[in-house]
């Protein structure tokens, strides 16, 4: 080629990367190492012009070393950038800082996960994420969401910094461990951190004992803390602000015992309900759980309105409040390490527990016992169709992912009885892509209508869950369309309060809010007239005592006019009745009604007090009445 030609293409070379590179350089530092590759083969080229080249190519020639030299400055230098992702509860931002390829800091800018079972993901995995330079990672268990939410967000704030992060590398992840004795001793030894062995825990902590919490998830909560966490208590402070003064423990109890279908134990259903109020002043007077100060939940088969409700709507208000009291009375709660076997001495007692944390065996020694407050099964998809085969494929669950039921084995390999185990209930009113809680249609208790796909109701709204699930199934489709106006709104307030659930459900297309019932039947294809046919005759027989079809006990409320909200609802796995045999006492029970010495239950890893149904609310009274006795009976014992 002739020199002028090449020295015509050197320059046109060199004028693109001065357009490219030196024009919009101070953005464009991650080329920095093209950029000097490229001036270094001009200066070979001017060598081989022997100095022929003009004014202009050299001025070029030192603009793009001086933009090279600028842009490798810039590449050398911290860089920090944000990114996003969807979390469970909403978008994740962080602002991620890279040197040189890596990443050295991780910043929460924003997110609105729950704040439990979150708080892992921007610790542990936060950390694995830095020391790894990689999102190709696990998430956290019980908090897959908000894990895919935060490394999505590291991702797209890689993307943005031009940084190209590392591929998996499993053994490069180093997980931290506290430094535990193989074996330690204690008074008395609680397996499972949900609101029974966080209440069992405290009380024997107040009673003198040395105690120690196990919890095999990462998170501690359960399902204590992502349910809705009313709390039945006859005769409870809000109730005569409302004008109930008739309410009492014993119709408390046979509620209980008729919404069981009398299968419950009497004597256990009347330490529940003799005990609910002092377990709720305790919450809030103790714990500082803080509830609603003007309204209660009616849940169905109860004949009064008696749940208390805390403040949120979910169990976050107690399981945050039980963390900070653990922590104040300094008992370790130890995550990750999951119970694998009860132990017993020559006698038969129960004096500690064998456990596992990443694959290395810890025993932990208990003077008084142990208590079991794991949960029950009805994240085990095998085990509740073992015992309950009609609970097929069309249900998902509610449950967290720790409720597996392993515990219960466990308990039965030590001689107790496990009673009840094939009646499981399932919450009629849940999301039907995750199978979660709708708890936005709470709104349900204080006057929402269900629904079928022809516009009619099918069912008394305030009936018993497992009659309202079946309900359901019978309807076209399986499903049903959960209705309320802003009359219903202003009392339930559950769009207010759980305004993260109104955005998901809203984006996920089942639920809407409209201004007119028009609006209602297009989004749901409901036959207009058959749906504003139903939704007049509700409200011609507004008011208690006035529903002549299905008997609504609360009374239908006028829903002619206002704002109006629609979801869509399926039943979905909620709780399991089976488990260990307990008596009034929290002990569990051999098969011929012996206690077993050093073993107490509380939760829903019993089997006896609710027997075929467990009315709504009382839960969280079961939890914390039983876990109380049990904790306090553990500590004396160890005297």
């Amino acid at each position: 080629m002739p020199r002028r030609q090449l020295k015509k293409t050197a320059w046109s070379l060199l004028r693109l990367y001065q357009l490219v590179f030196f024009e919009d350089c101070d953005q464009k530092s991650t080329k920095s190492d093209s950029l000097l590759s490229f001036v270094v083969n001009c200066i070979k080229l001017s060598v081989y012009y022997r100095g022929e080249i003009d004014m202009r190519f050299s001025r070029a020639l030192v603009a793009g070393l001086v933009c090279s030299a600028f842009a490798a400055t810039v590449s050398a230098s911290p860089v920090t950038t944000q990114g996003s992702g969807v979390g469970k509860h909403g978008d994740v931002t962080v602002a991620v800082t890279f040197d040189g390829g890596k990443i050295k800091d991780i910043k929460i800018v924003k997110q609105q996960e729950n704040p439990v079972l979150a708080a892992k993901v921007f610790t542990d995995l936060k950390q694995h994420v830095i020391d790894t330079n990689s999102v190709q990672l696990d998430a956290i268990s019980g908090a897959t969401f908000s894990s895919k939410g935060f490394l999505d967000a590291v991702a797209d704030a890689a993307k943005k910094a031009g940084v190209t992060l590392s591929k998996a590398d499993k053994k490069a992840i180093k997980k931290v461990v506290k430094a535990l004795p193989k074996e330690s001793s204690y008074d008395v030894v609680v397996i499972g951190a949900g609101g029974a062995g966080f209440s069992a825990a405290i009380e024997a902590k107040n009673a003198g004992a040395n105690v120690v919490l196990l919890e095999k998830m990462p998170a501690v909560g359960g399902n204590s803390l992502i349910s809705g966490a009313e709390m039945n208590a006859a005769k409870n402070w809000v109730q005569p602000k409302l004008g109930i003064n008739d309410d009492s423990p014993e119709l408390h109890a046979k509620d209980t015992y008729l919404g069981g279908d009398k299968k419950g134990d009497p004597k256990v259903i009347n330490v529940l309900t003799h005990n609910a109020l002092d377990a709720a002043k305790w919450c809030r007077d103790y714990l500082g759980v803080r509830f609603e100060d003007d309204n209660l939940f009616f849940f169905g088969g109860h004949s009064r309105k008696r749940a208390l409700i805390p403040i949120g709507h979910t169990g976050t208000e107690f399981i945050t409040k039980f963390q900070a009291k653990a922590d104040e009375l300094g008992i370790p709660v130890i995550t990750n390490m999951k119970a694998e076997e009860l132990i017993k001495d020559k006698s038969g007692r129960v004096v500690g527990v064998k456990a596992t944390m990443n694959g290395a065996e810890y025993t932990f020694n208990a003077k008084g016992g142990v208590v079991l407050a794991t949960g029950g099964f009805g994240a085990n998809p095998a085990m509740v169709k073992k015992y309950n085969p009609k609970i097929d494929e069309r249900f998902k669950t509610t449950d967290a992912p720790g409720t597996t039921g392993e515990a219960l084995y466990m308990a039965q390999r030590a001689g107790a009885e496990l009673v009840n185990m094939q009646y499981i209930q399932t919450y009629p009113i849940c999301d039907p892509i995750s199978g979660v809680i709708e708890l936005i249609a709470d709104a349900r208790f204080d006057g929402a209508i269900m629904l079928n796909q022809e516009g009619k109701r099918f069912v008394e709204e305030l009936g018993r869950r497992d009659v309202l699930s079946e309900a359901i199934l019978d309807q076209t489709g399986g499903y049903c369309w959960v209705l309320w106006n802003d009359k219903i709104g202003a009392v339930s307030n559950t769009v207010k309060e759980h305004p993260t659930e109104y955005d998901a459900f809203t984006k996920q297309g089942i639920m809407t809010t409209c201004p007119d019932l028009k609006c209602i039947a297009d989004f749901t294809k409901i036959p207009y007239d058959s749906l504003k046919g139903t939704v007049d005759r509700v409200t011609s027989m507004a008011g208690k005592g006035n529903d002549k079809d299905f008997h609504h006990r609360a009374g239908l409320v006028d829903m002619s006019q206002g704002q109006y909200y629609v979801i869509k609802a399926v039943p979905s796995v909620h709780h399991t009745m089976g488990g260990v045999r307990i008596n009034e006492k929290a002990q569990a029970l051999t098969a011929d009604g012996k206690v077993i010495p050093g073993l107490w239950a509380a939760g829903e890893v019993t089997g006896v007090t609710h027997g075929t149904n467990r009315l709504g609310g009382n839960a969280y009274t079961d939890i914390i009445v039983f876990g109380r006795i049990a904790g306090k009976a553990a500590a004396e014992a160890a005297k």
